[in-house]
């Protein structure tokens, strides 16, 4: 999706986002940009994320230092990139990396922002605003690419010492009026959004069972702070990694009881709180003497056995939901002159964006309107009379269509669609990739004949 958006021209691109994924718009113009000096492919595309990640791990280390000392800081970045998560949303062209980088360098200044809040109390000195401006400018750029990031900053606000909420106020509602325009038109569109199911039972018990971990953690978590200079002040790393791990998540799954929004990666920063408390807890193990450093050195040698062979799952094509570029290859292997496609569901049209060259000339039988002239996401399709009309002009038809037991959202041509080749053709194979399949039909009477012609 990002690569077909992000390659269209400035007004189109424009027109687009007056109509649909406006929530999506900045990290749009930002890859257009990007395409712009480096060329649009999808190692450009991904490469932004690929950065984001490591400058996103490079903030918790610096963060983790900051908070609880040097240690605790270099295994804290290094549990980071370890987390199956992390390394999945740093290799797709998705703005989930960005954000979680933006968030995680936000916090930094926050906590400089605090300190500086409360060295004048004891030295004397006039306070900066500059940490205050850089922890609001990058919130703000955090959310303008991703509205849901907003939730970071009630996180921040249940780890602030009394001292420091009158300017983290402030600045949070600069941030939030600075968004607010960008979320309403967001709101107007959340249509696009429909898909998303209401949260089930396993991810409520599964969130569940990971904050009681963090609790765990954070309660033998290393307690080094960087609020000694003010003892009744304390401004200590469990302080704000806990509620960045739980409370974003929390409140999306709640705001979900009314309106389905929760998507894990939309809320992936979180993620960053689970990580400073694992870099603490590991730290105090190692301090704890010999028995506990031998069981520490047990535990992260177990972990990393565990998740090695997870992240090198996550390099593979079999680990993406939609594998685009085995869909590509099978269409351009089975596709023979006067055949048609047939994309069952509309959305489903959006696996044909990645490799573009191998559909063009390939016939799309129910396309009315491309992506780019209709400036939407999926293009529009004909009316129904129009799609049978060309079915039944069909010899050969490859439907792509996702697997069974996998709901994709309708039109309402699908049902056309369905009922034409049920009626009027002969399924001969379906190919199976990671999740899609084409299946290919053919017309009873073109079978007929070429039963006739091989006796």
């Amino acid at each position: 999706m990002t690569l077909d958006l992000a390659s269209r021209s400035l007004p189109d691109l424009w027109q687009t986002l007056g109509n649909i994924d406006a929530v999506h718009g900045a990290y749009y113009l930002l890859m257009h940009a990007v395409f712009g000096l480096f060329g649009t492919d999808l190692l450009v595309l991904r490469l932004p994320s690929v950065l984001a990640g490591a400058l996103a791990a490079a903030g918790v280390t610096a963060l983790g230092v900051r908070l609880s000392g040097t240690r605790a800081g270099i295994l804290a970045g290094l549990s980071f990139a370890l987390l199956p998560d992390v390394q999945r949303y740093s290799q797709e062209g998705r703005s989930y990396s960005l954000v979680c980088a933006l968030v995680v360098w936000a916090m930094y200044f926050l906590v400089s922002a605090v300190l500086g809040c409360r060295v004048p109390v004891i030295t004397g000195r006039r306070s900066s605003v500059v940490p205050w401006i850089a922890y609001g400018t990058l919130m703000l750029m955090a959310c303008i690419l991703h509205q849901f990031a907003a939730l970071a900053l009630v996180a921040h606000a249940f780890a602030l010492p009394a001292h420091a909420r009158r300017p983290w106020v402030y600045t949070a509602l600069l941030v939030a009026a600075g968004v607010a325009p960008l979320a309403a038109l967001g709101m107007s569109q959340s249509g696009q959004v429909a898909w998303i199911d209401g949260v089930t039972g396993g991810e409520y018990q599964r969130f569940a069972l990971l904050a009681l971990f963090a609790i765990a953690l954070s309660c033998f978590a290393s307690p080094g702070s960087v609020g000694k200079v003010s003892p009744e002040a304390p401004f200590s790393l469990r302080a704000i990694a806990l509620p960045l791990f739980v409370v974003p998540t929390a409140l999306l799954m709640l705001v979900s009881l009314y309106q389905h929004f929760y998507v894990e990666r939309y809320v992936l920063y979180g993620l960053v709180g689970l990580a400073l408390l694992l870099g603490a807890v590991l730290d105090r193990m190692l301090a704890l003497g010999i028995g506990l450093r031998a069981t520490a050195t047990v535990a992260v040698v177990l972990a990393i056995t565990l998740l090695v062979p997870e992240s090198f799952k996550l390099r593979t094509p079999e680990s993406r939901s939609d594998n685009v570029t085995d869909l590509a290859i099978v269409l351009s292997r089975e596709y023979a002159p006067g055949d048609g496609i047939l994309y069952l569901s509309v959305k489903r049209r959006a696996w044909s964006l990645a490799y573009p060259s191998v559909n063009k000339g390939m016939s799309d039988l129910a396309q009315e309107l491309t992506p780019a002239a209709s400036h939407d996401l999926y293009g529009t399709e004909l009316p129904s009379a129009q799609i049978r009309a060309r079915m039944r002009n069909s010899a050969r038809i490859l439907v792509v269509a996702e697997p069974k037991g996998v709901r994709a959202e309708s039109n309402g041509t699908e049902v056309v669609k369905k009922r034409v080749l049920a009626e009027y053709f002969t399924k001969e194979a379906t190919i199976r990739i990671d999740g899609a399949q084409v299946t290919i039909y053919e017309a009873r009477t073109a079978a007929a004949a070429a039963e006739r012609v091989g006796s």
